[in-house]
């Protein structure tokens, strides 16, 4: 059974990318500092503890699990946080990402699969497309725009090959495994909706009823965790058949809008939620959705979960409960 590496494997998106390596005949093994996963999580093959910028230690799991390929998730991912903490964004995302790039490099690892973000794009129109204009506007997406770079240029330099997949917005949740999306703050669109559905939280604030969209709400493309990870698995196994580096969006190519989105988890749970509706919030564009012809194109990969109702199902399957991890 091969080995990966999966870094940031405790967390929402890894743990889901470690069940479908698994799956498909993979051994994930899991490098993860568990500032924001859980152990719990880790269910799928051997768990180690560190940061990804401790070259020891990755040369070290390189020796002992001798990984084929790696699948690199560990980062900060809170967009606003990043634009009033940026040195930590820089520090973790951009510098120690480089540390464990080339310390697998040295180690014989040819084979990187990134988790990017639409946050790259700095074009506004939608669906946006791979070749549309880049231009981060903050420094989270700064600092995965620069990692995209870095793969890139060592692809050049010395034939390393790599996949970044930008996603679009990660939800939804295992529908069998016991594993979901727990971020601390929460402050993704469906977890903390369904956190206030819940009583996890005393409110739930819609920021925007004036963009220029069909009921004046954001829309966003929400694609389900467990299509992303099957994305994951196609990105490894063009690798490690020998294709070429590339980049590819994961999304639907849907659009829903936060009021849709209400309407939808309203729904699920079987009953109102009196939200609140509040002024915009700066930096949120209006409309943001996922041309996806390539990645349908080159993998036949297909969303099989991702209808709006599902997502939220899936999620509020997690969430919708006493749960250790959410209720700490």
């Amino acid at each position: 059974m091969p080995s990966i590496l999966v870094t940031g494997g405790a967390g929402f998106v890894g743990s889901h990318v470690c069940e479908a390596l698994h799956a498909a005949g993979f051994l994930p093994v899991v490098l993860d500092d568990l500032s924001s996963g859980f152990q719990d999580f880790v269910q799928w093959g051997p768990f180690v503890q560190g940061r990804i910028g401790d070259r020891d230690l990755v040369r070290q799991i390189c020796k002992t699990h001798r990984p084929v390929a790696c699948l690199h998730f560990a980062g900060l991912i809170e967009l606003g946080r990043s634009v009033t903490h940026p040195d930590l964004f820089y520090d973790t995302n951009v510098a120690e990402s480089i540390a464990l790039i080339d310390t697998l490099r040295s180690g014989g690892v040819s084979s990187v699969v990134f988790s990017s973000t639409a946050a790259v794009y700095r074009a506004q129109l939608t669906p946006l497309v791979e070749t549309a204009a880049l231009g981060p506007e903050s420094p989270y997406g700064r600092t995965k725009w620069m990692i995209e770079q870095y793969l890139s240029d060592l692809g050049h330099a010395y034939g390393m090959r790599s996949i970044a997949l930008r996603y679009f917005n990660a939800a939804g949740g295992h529908p069998t495994v016991d594993i979901g999306e727990s971020h601390y703050p929460e402050t993704h669109l469906i977890p903390a909706l369904l956190d206030f559905a819940v009583g996890r939280r005393a409110a739930f604030t819609v920021f925007g009823t004036d963009y220029p969209t069909p009921d004046g709400t954001c829309i966003r493309d929400y694609v389900h965790v467990t299509d992303l990870a099957a994305a994951h698995v196609m990105a490894i196994r063009h690798l490690l058949g020998g294709g070429g580096s590339a980049v590819f969006n994961v999304g639907t190519g849907l659009g829903h809008s936060v009021k849709e989105v209400v309407e939808a988890a309203q729904f699920v749970v079987g009953k109102s939620l009196a939200v609140h509706y509040g002024d915009r919030r700066a930096g949120d564009a209006p409309m943001r959705v996922a041309n996806c012809d390539a990645i349908r194109s080159e993998w036949s990969w297909r969303p099989r979960r991702s209808d709006l109702h599902t997502l939220i199902a899936d999620a509020w399957r997690w969430r919708g409960r006493a749960n250790p991890i959410l209720d700490r």
